[in-house]
């Protein structure tokens, strides 16, 4: 079940609305604290919501010309390297950056409507059409909000979401599990015959 883009772009466009806000209440010592995320400040989640804006537009960009472009033409390298180059910019030049990228590509979504998603199959070094990039943009915003620490809970996001990731979620949780009973344990839990989850180790979502 996909939420078509011209609503995900609406969704899309009040959760950046709401991250601005977040970001605009920190200071350059908050930067460098760390988030929920292993190994991450609060500017590398930052740092990583912009770069994830461009990407998408590189690609949008790409899709308008007929020419299929990849989010992060350099791959992780290049993705973990734009993340940790950022990272430790101040609070003042994270909030312009996370604002300015998503101005970027609001604006090209707009431009990629109106020319009805025109080459959406050229998928590049992603698993769905430019039509998915609107869902796929809510989600990297709504879940690193969250990550970030900062006041912004799992209860805050929008039920259009949450009832589209849940499904998307649950069907990826099989290939999360690590432990060879972990698969019990969570039908158990399903079924009603266990009480809680105790023993299952989900990584986190990056």
């Amino acid at each position: 079940m996909e939420i078509e883009p011209d609503v995900a772009i609406v969704l899309s466009q009040a959760a950046h609305q709401r991250l601005r806000a977040t970001v605009l209440t920190i200071d350059d010592t908050t930067v460098g604290r760390p988030s929920r995320l292993p190994g991450w400040t609060v500017g590398h989640v930052l740092s990583h919501i912009a770069r994830n804006a461009d990407g998408h537009s590189r690609r949008l960009e790409g899709a308008l010309n007929g020419i299929e472009v990849a989010r992060y033409p350099g791959g992780p390298a290049q993705r973990d390297a734009d993340i940790g180059a950022g990272a430790r910019r101040t609070a003042r030049e994270l909030y312009e950056d996370v604002d300015e990228s998503a101005k970027r590509l609001e604006a090209i979504w707009a431009r990629s409507a109106a020319a009805d998603w025109p080459n959406a199959e050229l998928v590049a070094a992603d698993r769905y059409p430019t039509t998915g990039s609107p869902v796929r943009r809510l989600r990297e915003v709504e879940v690193h909000h969250v990550d970030l620490g900062l006041g912004y809970q799992v209860t805050d996001w929008p039920d259009e979401y949450v009832e589209w990731e849940l499904l998307v979620a649950l069907e990826r949780l099989p290939k999360r599990l690590g432990n060879d009973k972990d698969a019990h344990r969570l039908l158990g839990w399903l079924t009603g015959r266990s009480p809680n989850l105790d023993g299952i180790d989900l990584p986190p979502w990056m």
